[in-house]
């Protein structure tokens, strides 16, 4: 099931579009003997090859950029466990105080990542700021629990590594795979199947009836599906497409006792 559900999420209205656009075009061009024979080498050169670099580029960037939110989890669970583990006062709530920090900060994360608008986005990012500088003062509240400076200087550390971390993925959403490359390869992908008309309608009689419009149909399909493919795979933190980034808040605070 999770198979069809997969292969489902890269078919869509462009599909149906394109696919509709690529037979009626064939269809013209065979009843009006317009008829052509174009390389086929050229799908790949001008075609394929363009939108296979964008999403081989575009899963390595989703792939650093689960890195960096293991890095950002990682230290962070660290500072807590510092605030639980490391002071000899008991009855200390400051470890509680991060775990609740580091649950609003992931919420505020998921939510940033989802955001389009710029102006929201500035308002979301000053947020987040202020709750590293609220984890900051937590990490000096150690001090008063018993926690060695050399001790609070390495969790400070760590905090400078979680704003690094988050500093890489807001990169990663806001920088994508090139602008102009990926224009390029969407003008292609959809003009393409309707202007290999000719060449489809050249091909009519190699097929048995019925069949002559399947070479139309597939190369549609094949193109605007890897076009989707890249499309879900531009923004790795929307939760759209199914190797998306999922930022689990919830379930990494519940980790946390």
């Amino acid at each position: 099931m999770r198979l069809i559900r997969s292969f489902t999420t890269i078919i869509n209205y462009k599909t149906l579009v394109v696919t509709v656009l690529s037979v009626v075009s064939t269809w013209l061009c065979y009843n009006y003997h317009l008829i052509a024979k174009f390389p086929d080498m050229l799908v790949g050169v001008a075609i394929v090859f363009p939108v296979v670099f964008s999403i081989g580029s575009a899963y390595s960037r989703r792939e650093t950029a689960l890195q960096k939110l293991s890095d950002f989890k990682g230290h962070a669970i660290a500072i807590y466990f510092a605030a639980k583990d490391w002071g000899g006062q008991p009855g200390s709530t400051t470890h509680l105080k991060v775990k609740d920090l580091i649950h609003e900060m992931l919420v505020l994360m998921r939510d940033m990542f989802r955001t389009e608008t710029k102006s929201e986005w500035l308002q979301q990012e000053k947020k987040m700021y202020v709750m590293f500088s609220r984890l900051s003062d937590l990490s000096q509240e150690l001090r008063t629990i018993g926690v060695q400076s050399s001790e609070i200087s390495r969790v400070n550390q760590y905090v400078s590594k979680m704003i690094i971390a988050f500093d890489n993925m807001k990169i990663f959403h806001a920088y994508r795979t090139p602008v102009t490359l990926r224009a390029y390869s969407k003008v292609f992908l959809y003009v393409f199947p309707i202007v290999y008309g000719p060449y489809f309608a050249s091909t009519v009689h190699d097929y048995s009836a019925s069949l002559e419009y399947v070479m139309p149909v597939l190369y549609s399909f094949i193109l605007v599906s890897l076009d989707n493919i890249q499309d879900h795979l531009e923004n790795p933190f929307d939760e759209v497409g199914e190797d998306d980034i999922i930022i689990e808040a919830e379930e990494t605070t519940q980790l946390l006792t």
